[in-house]
């Protein structure tokens, strides 16, 4: 069994004015590279680390300051907003609605999970009981949340309360 743990990235610059980022590459803000070090120190113990390739999850691992070898995988990414990358997060709304239908120019949510789907296909068959963390962004902790855990639907996930913690656990 491989154990996977999934952590977002640190808190960016745009995240503290309410910009949705997507697929640009972001900077953490003063707060946001302290929480990578505290990141860092609660893990440790990891086999590898994988993260989304955009500037703002490969800065938190780095500055995580892990031993572990670090990846970096594209199907990772936030969901590719489009037109609507760097917007004000408001302008996404309904989310719900870019489940199967994609953001105009960007990805569905859905696609985000076909992505994520075959990430986890090859971290099983290359990674087996191993512990992997992943660093990436809310797309990918709805869509680990919708395969390894819960198994509740997209819909649900993104319209619950984002209510963070120190790292979700999955079993693979």
């Amino acid at each position: 069994m491989t154990r996977l743990i999934y952590e977002t990235h640190s808190i960016t610059v745009d995240n503290e004015r309410g910009f949705a980022t997507g697929w640009l590459p972001g900077e953490l803000s003063a707060e946001g590279r302290r929480l990578a070090g505290e990141l860092g120190e609660r893990r440790r113990d990891v086999d590898v680390v994988f993260s989304s390739d955009l500037r703002r999850a490969v800065e938190t691992v780095e500055l995580a300051g892990l031993s572990a070898p670090h990846l970096q995988d594209w199907r990772l990414r936030e969901c590719n907003y489009g037109e609507l990358n760097g917007a004000p997060v408001d302008a996404l709304a309904p989310r719900v609605e870019r489940v199967r239908n994609p953001f105009p120019g960007g990805q569905s949510y859905a696609d985000v999970v076909g992505l994520t789907r075959s990430f986890l296909a090859d971290v099983k068959q290359w990674y087996d009981a191993a512990t992997v963390l992943v660093v990436a962004h809310s797309a990918n902790r709805w869509a680990l949340e919708h395969l390894l855990g819960s198994g509740r639907p997209m819909e649900e996930l993104i319209e619950a309360p984002f209510d963070w913690q120190p790292g979700w656990t999955y079993a693979l």
